[in-house]
């Protein structure tokens, strides 16, 4: 696999590391995650529904193929054990509030002294530096401070609504994951190492190009009714159903709108689509609503199963995971005792990922690079 070999020691907990290390060890890199020996570990061993195992689904699709030590970094031997750990890894990953990792003697300069090729990336809210660096957060926090909370408005009542998804944290994940194999590459070409400063912040405003256009361009905020991607297109809407079903239009291309239209028997209302979105769409966004209604979500899936155009279903979770498409995709994996993992996205011809389902016990102090 593409990381055989590749060890990292991961300081970190809930989402962003343990995801991006997750995801590496996916594709064979040797994993050991710290945990507080605080007599319950990493707090997702505790946080939400557990299978039958006593397993939270969360530690499981963050944990595998990981192994555990459990260690208090304040007391002089087991602070000794991850120095022996950080000597030989390649990779250091921490997420804990700037200041906390020199205070406990594991920064970057400690392990550097003794691994002067070590990749040592730091994940927090806001980074390292700045008037926000110290401030506590998680996702939500993160995402109303960088303005995505805001974005997501409702086009009938204009309030912001709480996200649902993670946004910040996944995207931390990504651009953490990201961050440390270009410095693995550089690495292997020059011999040093570097520090990774990767702030869930810096990650949420990078994935806004789409919708930043009225901030630069105008000096505003980006008005949601006005806004393709969120709805103010019409190609670009969920409709409800006779049923009280939805079903989204999703794909605001021209070529779309005017197979969609052809095929409802309403090419007249193509110029609509050509506006740009917001108001001036009303009457196309007006048509479609009603359009919509008539018919129950069942029906218009057989008649756009016919139509080349951008459309789903809304679905709930569960249904998304039930779909034979997504084991198809290898999306949804079973372990020999019958549970389920999240699969593994990143796909290659060569060297595929080999996901090892097995989850670290807690409370160890003896696991070491190669016993795996």
């Amino acid at each position: 696999m593409k990381l055989n070999g590749i060890k990292v020691l991961d300081l970190s907990a809930f989402l962003p590391g343990p995801h991006m290390t997750m995801m590496m060890a996916d594709h064979g890199a040797d994993v050991i995650m710290v945990e507080p020996a605080n007599g319950t570990g990493e707090p997702t061993r505790e946080i939400g529904q557990k299978t039958g195992d006593g397993v939270t689904v969360w530690f499981r699709n963050i944990a595998r193929g990981k192994r555990s030590v459990a260690l208090n970094l304040k007391d002089p031997a087991d602070h000794a054990i991850f120095m022996e750990l950080a000597a030989e890894a390649d990779v250091v990953v921490e997420a804990f509030r700037p200041g906390v990792v020199k205070r406990l003697g594991v920064d970057y300069d400690a392990v550097r002294a003794v691994n002067p090729g070590v990749v040592y990336c730091s994940i927090s809210a806001f980074g390292q530096t700045g008037k926000y660096a110290h401030k506590p957060a998680h996702d939500m926090t993160v995402q109303a401070l960088a303005g995505l909370v805001d974005l997501n408005r409702g086009l009938t009542d204009d309030k912001p609504a709480s996200p649902n998804m993670p946004v910040a944290d996944m995207a931390a994940s990504l651009m953490a994951l990201s961050g440390v194999l270009m410095a693995l590459l550089r690495r292997a070409t020059t011999g040093k190492g570097d520090y990774v400063d990767l702030s869930m912040f810096d990650a949420a405003f990078a994935w806004t190009p789409n919708v930043t256009g009225p901030v630069f361009a105008e000096d505003r905020h980006p008005p949601v009714k006005e806004m393709r991607s969120f709805g103010g297109s019409a190609m670009y809407h969920i409709y409800e159903t006779a049923d009280a079903r939805f079903l989204v239009l999703g794909g605001s291309e021209i070529k779309f709108a005017e197979n969609l239209l052809k095929a409802l028997g309403r090419p007249d209302l193509l110029s609509f689509a050509k506006l740009p979105p917001g108001q001036a769409q009303e009457p196309l966004r007006a048509f479609f609503k009603e359009t919509f209604a008539t018919r129950s979500l069942t029906d218009w899936q057989k008649f756009l199963r016919g139509v080349d155009c951008c459309w789903a279903p809304v679905r709930s979770l569960k249904d998304a995971f039930d779909d034979p498409f997504v084991a198809e995709r290898g999306m949804v994996l079973t372990d020999g005792d019958g549970y389920r993992h999240i699969g593994v996205p990143i796909r290659f011809t060569d060297e595929p990922a080999q996901p090892h389902f097995g989850l670290p016990a807690f409370g160890d102090k003896s696991a070491r690079w190669g016993q795996g």
